[in-house]
Formats: C-alpha cells, sequence, structure tokens
C-alpha cells in the first residue's frame, strides 16, 4: 500500500501512544500527528467536556472523521485514541497499513493512567471498566494491527526501537 503514514499506532489509553510516537517520528525523521490531538485543536476544547456536553457517539464520529482525514493526509507516523478501532470503517481504512498495536496489562495501566485524571470511560471503578474496554476492544487493536508490541516494564525508548524492530524500519 502506497501512501498514507509511515507508521499507525493503536492501544489503550495509556499505552504510550503519543510519548513513543514522538520518539518514533524523530528517529524516522517524519512529522508526528495525533488524533486526539487534532479533535482538541478543531474543537477547540478537551476531549473529557466533548464526551460530558455532547456524549459519546458525538466523540466517536469527531474520531471516525479525524482518523479517515489523518490516513489520507498524513505521511509520517500516526498516533490514534483509544476508541478509534471500534468503528468499523476505520478498521478498513488501516487493513495493510504499518499498524503497531501497544498493548499493556491492567497494572501497568492503572500505574500509568492513575485513578484520578480526566479520562471520561475510566471515572467509576477504573479497573473493572478498563478490564471491560480491553475485553471489547483487544480483539480490533489485534485486528488492525500489523505487529504487537507490549509496552509493560518498558521504558519509551525501547518500546520505540521494538516498533522499528517488528516493522522492519530503520531510523535516520
Amino acid at each position: 500500500m502506497t501512501g498514507g503514514p509511515l507508521v499507525v499506532l493503536v492501544g489503550p489509553m495509556g499505552s504510550g501512544k503519543s510519548t513513543v510516537g514522538a520518539l518514533l517520528a524523530e528517529r524516522l525523521g517524519v512529522p508526528y500527528r495525533d488524533t486526539d490531538a487534532d479533535i482538541v485543536t478543531a474543537q477547540g476544547r478537551p476531549i473529557s467536556d466533548i464526551f460530558v456536553d455532547e456524549g459519546e457517539p458525538y466523540f466517536r464520529e469527531l474520531e471516525r472523521q479525524a482518523v479517515a482525514a489523518a490516513v489520507a493526509e498524513h505521511t509520517g507516523v500516526l498516533a490514534l485514541g483509544g476508541g478509534a478501532v471500534l468503528d468499523e470503517g476505520t478498521r478498513e481504512l488501516l487493513t495493510g497499513r504499518p499498524v503497531a498495536y501497544l498493548s499493556m496489562d491492567v497494572e501497568e495501566a492503572v500505574r500509568r493512567v492513575g485513578l484520578g485524571t480526566a479520562r471520561p470511560l475510566l471515572a467509576v471503578n477504573p479497573r473493572r471498566q478498563w478490564r471491560e474496554l480491553m475485553d471489547a476492544r483487544r480483539p480490533l487493536y489485534t485486528e488492525v494491527a500489523r505487529v504487537v508490541v507490549a509496552t509493560d516494564d518498558r521504558t519509551p525508548e525501547e518500546v520505540a526501537q521494538a516498533v522499528l524492530d517488528a516493522l522492519e524500519l530503520k531510523d535516520v
């Protein structure tokens, strides 16, 4: 497949998509883009406010549009929001692309994300909700991914190198 992102990162919140994505972009000498940041910029408000004010379906439509635009326009490293793979059209857009799923277990997620941050889908009983989200999303992440890279007990630099190795990409 020609055109589109050089690397697409998917995975749950807190898996390091933004941090690893920026490192990968730097190592590959290409631009970095995050669809959540695109939505925040376009809407002029945080994602948590969009969820509260407009609801999840409204946010998911914004997300679907942001991913479609980014996949069509961006040629560097692209990080998708944790729930982007819920959309069937988004999963189809990712077919055949260099997608890396950054995986982690619940204890790592709690350590990274914390329990008191502004994560609208983890507002009540975060551990249980995270597990339920992952039960629903893990098969979708796996479906779209060319490679799976575990992030548990790894530094962002180690994860970035693992992604480069798994996708057989050379840094500059």
